[in-house]
């Protein structure tokens, strides 16, 4: 079907003449191709006029952008204890919904499958041990915590195969899709598929991002089913976040103080390279994707706000559910650029905690380390295996012999040859090695670990180009260097 030529309508809408301008003729692409229903093309089209906005106006003043004041932030420790009353505990409980994201890949592991089929520990993967969890809880207080999983198109086929092995469990599995839009041609500001979403275009289309859930679970229906069955407080995080668990303590305060919103944050590492940070902006706690800071402001945001952003959130679903009916909820964009087929596309997606600043009654939370493991690659992988965690009932728990202080995890950094899971697994054949007294891990080159290997300190291991390093059986580096060539092999 023709088109317009779509670089003259790019200049006439940066010279002001909107009479045809890039929102009319993305809307007119949509309707005429059909490329989108109507619920989802009215969010796409809000989120396109963002990203037009966006292009002669910054969504931010940084000069007003500020730290977080210390009367805003609540310390983890300083929550009081929920009641020791079975009775109390089942009625908060029976309010609860779990809320896991569950639309992303293993694609940085080299994996095609969702990132929940992975293994993680005692073969179990990650939505095995989510499923533990909330099963244990209900089985403990008698209540019945649904789980709730938001899929993408790229995760929901094979999650719906793997959910019938849970079908004789103990708990309510509920499943819905996020939205699927069209990736956006940056030339001509057009979407890339010619029409609806098909198997045959897939790779013309993206899930956009977590901050899709609000819309999606509110168009599903399963919003206001929820809140028909008596559902008070939704606990969102990361599927691939195995320290975001349900803590009584907190849902016992938010319930009491009638918070609308509770977000958790941690203090800022050198491996918290992805993700948001909590900050202030006239007034109001704003989070701020790194992604979104201009590179001449990135370094001083990096030091000047220290509290990240876990994706641990916890609403109260009839707050939500108004905003949502009086179309307040103002999510904000974040764009990403794509090169697909040696053609730059543009992504426009958001993000779940920027909503923040749309409730009244915010609590925002600082929370121990423990409560963000997630695993975004083979490294995190590495930390979730090892010594530092034994699993009980579906839950990591630290190990209390670490000699450091408790919230102080490892940094583990493991080359390239280890990206890929399948070789991240051929170079560890006996399990990851002892942990628990290790500060810095870098590996780089043809290295391989033999059993019952224990890092202590500092440790840095490099295999020369062409060269193999293998760590022999039972050995214990502690603050070393190891490089060159290391083989030994039986006689």
């Amino acid at each position: 079907m023709h088109r317009a030529p779509l670089h003259k309508v790019e200049d006439k809408y940066l010279r002001g003449n909107i009479s045809h301008s890039a929102e009319e003729a993305m809307r007119e692409a949509i309707v005429t191709d059909n490329i989108l229903p109507p619920p989802q093309r009215k969010n796409f089209m809000k989120l396109f006029g963002k990203f037009l906005e966006s292009r002669t106006r910054p969504s931010l003043d940084w000069t007003q952008v500020e730290q977080v004041p210390s009367e805003q932030l609540m310390d983890w420790e300083a929550l009081p204890k929920c009641p020791d009353d079975q009775a109390v505990r089942h009625e908060l409980l029976d309010k609860l919904v779990i809320l896991k994201l569950n639309g992303g890949l293993g694609t940085r592991m080299g994996c095609t499958l969702p990132k929940s089929a992975i293994e993680v520990r005692q073969d179990m993967t990650f939505l095995d041990m989510t499923v533990r969890q909330v099963e244990y809880l209900n089985s403990l207080y008698g209540v019945d915590v649904p789980l709730l999983l938001m899929n993408s198109f790229k995760t929901d086929a094979v999650t719906s195969r793997l959910l019938n092995k849970y079908r004789q469990h103990n708990l309510t599995i509920h499943t819905f899709m996020q939205s699927c839009f069209p990736r956006i041609v940056k030339d001509t500001l057009q979407p890339l598929p010619q029409g609806p979403f098909a198997e045959e275009n897939e790779a013309d289309w993206y899930p956009p991002g977590h901050g899709d859930l609000f819309q999606s679970l509110f168009q599903s229906g399963l919003l206001d089913n929820l809140i028909e069955q008596g559902k008070e407080y939704m606990f969102i995080s990361n599927v691939d976040n195995l320290g975001a668990t349900v803590d009584l303590n907190l849902l016992y305060f938010i319930a009491d103080n009638d918070i609308e919103f509770c977000t958790g944050v941690v203090d800022l590492t050198r491996a918290d390279q992805d993700g948001g940070v909590l900050t202030t902006y006239k007034g109001k706690r704003v989070v701020v994707e790194l992604s979104q800071v201009p590179k001449q402001h990135l370094e001083t945001v990096a030091k000047k706000f220290t509290l990240f952003h876990t994706n641990n959130i916890w609403i109260n679903l009839r707050a939500l559910h108004a905003l949502l009916v009086e179309e307040k909820l103002s999510i904000d964009l974040v764009t990403h650029e794509r090169v697909v087929d040696r053609l730059k596309i543009l992504q426009l997606e958001t993000t779940i905690g920027s909503v923040i600043k749309d409730f009244s009654n915010v609590l925002t939370m600082k929370v121990p380390r423990s409560r963000y493991l997630p695993v975004k690659s083979t490294s995190d992988l590495f930390l979730v295996q090892s010594s530092l965690y034994s699993v009980s009932r579906g839950m990591l728990i630290p190990n209390p012999g670490r000699p450091y202080a408790k919230d102080k995890i490892p940094i583990i950094k493991l080359g390239e040859q280890f990206v890929h899971i399948q070789d991240y697994l051929e170079r560890i054949p006996n399990g990851v090695p002892d942990l628990l007294a290790l500060e810095h891990l870098t590996v780089a080159g043809d290295v391989v670990f033999g059993a019952n290997v224990t890092l202590k300190g500092t440790v840095i291991i490099v295999a020369n180009e062409g060269s193999v390093i293998m760590i022999p059986d039972k050995t214990v580096l502690e603050d070393k260097v190891v490089t060159g060539n290391l083989r030994i092999l039986d006689h």
